[in-house]
C-alpha cells in the first residue's frame, strides 16, 4: 500500500546526504520523481539558506512549485526561492542570547550566530571552522558579539567539546526553562532555538500555507534536531543510522542507512 503524502521534509546531514555530503543518484531520482508527481519536496536543515541551496540546485527542482521552499535554521525560517525571501521567521530574544553568551564565556566556550551567507562566532575556534567546512559559508569573527546579538537571532550555536556541552546543556535547560528550545544537533554543536520552534513546527506551518492536512505530511530524520518533525509529521521516518531516541518516536525506520540510499529506497517502496 502506498502512503498518501503531499509534502515531505528531509533532514540533510546523515539523512539525505552521505559521508561525502552528497545526494546519491538513486535518492536524487526518487526526490525528482516525487516533485514531478506534485509532492512538495522540502529540505529541512539546521543550515542557513545559502548552505542548503546547492542541494536544491543539484536536484533541479527549485523552478517548480514542488521544489519551491526550504526550511532553514532548524525550523526558525522558511524561505521561498521564487520570491527570494523568508516567509516565516522566529527569533531567540536578545536577553536569552546574552545570558547564554555570558554563561558560555565563563566556561571558555565560544558562541556563534548566522545569516543566510555567513557564520559569526564570538572568537575564532576549531569547531566553528568545522561548521564552515560542513556548510560552505563564510566566517566573520564579531568582537562586538554581545551588541551584535542584542536584537535577537534565529538561533545560536555553542560549539565545543561534547562533554562540556552536555553539562552546559543541562544547566541551560534548568535556567532558561521555556525561554528557548535547547538540544545538540551534533555532539559538538549545542543549539539554542526560539521557544516552541523546531523543524516540526515549521513543517506544519509550511503545510498550513499550502493547505495540506497534517495527515499528508512526511518527514525523514536521524538526530535530536529532527525530533519535533519526527514527532509531528503523520508519516515520520527515522533513518536506520539514526539515534535510538528518534527511532522510538518514528512511525517507520528505513531499511538502509544514509550511505546506502535509505531515503530513496524508502520513497520507492512506500511513496512511489
Amino acid at each position: 500500500m502506498k502512503l498518501d503524502v503531499k509534502i515531505i521534509a528531509f533532514d540533510l546531514d546523515d539523512t539525505l546526504l552521505n559521508h561525502e555530503l552528497k545526494i546519491t543518484p538513486l535518492t536524487a531520482e526518487a526526490l525528482q520523481e516525487c516533485a514531478r508527481k506534485g509532492i512538495f519536496v522540502v529540505m529541512c536543515s539546521g543550515r542557513a539558506e545559502n548552505a542548503i541551496l546547492p542541494y536544491v540546485r543539484q536536484l533541479n527542482i527549485a523552478g517548480s512549485q514542488a521544489g519551491r521552499y526550504i526550511i532553514a535554521m532548524n525550523g526558525a525560517t522558511i524561505y521561498d526561492m521564487h520570491i527570494r525571501q523568508q516567509i516565516y521567521s522566529r527569533k531567540v530574544s536578545g536577553d536569552t542570547l546574552l545570558y547564554v553568551f555570558h554563561e558560555a564565556e565563563k566556561r571558555g566556550l565560544p558562541c556563534q550566530v548566522y545569516d543566510p551567507a555567513c557564520i559569526y562566532p564570538s572568537k575564532d575556534n576549531e569547531w566553528t571552522r568545522v561548521d564552515v567546512k560542513l556548510c560552505g559559508l563564510k566566517m566573520q569573527v564579531r568582537e562586538d558579539f554581545a551588541d551584535f546579538i542584542r536584537e535577537g537571532q534565529s538561533k545560536m550555536v555553542v560549539p565545543g567539546d561534547p562533554e562540556k556541552l552536555q553539562e552546559f546543556q543541562a544547566d541551560l535547560k534548568r535556567d532558561l526553562g521555556d525561554k528557548a528550545v535547547i538540544y545538540t544537533s551534533k555532539p559538538y554543536f549545542l543549539e539554542i532555538m526560539p521557544p516552541q520552534c523546531g523543524k516540526g513546527e515549521a513543517l506544519l506551518e509550511m503545510a498550513k500555507i499550502l493547505q495540506i492536512p497534517q495527515e499528508q505530511t512526511m518527514a525523514f530524520g536521524d538526530s535530536m534536531n529532527d525530533e519535533s518533525m519526527i514527532r509531528l509529521a503523520a508519516h515520520s521516518v527515522a533513518m536506520k543510522n539514526g539515534l535510538d531516541e528518534i527511532k522510538k518516536i518514528a512511525r517507520y525506520t528505513t531499511d538502509f542507512d544514509n550511505e546506502h540510499d535509505g531515503v530513496g529506497q524508502f520513497l520507492r517502496k512506500w511513496v512511489l
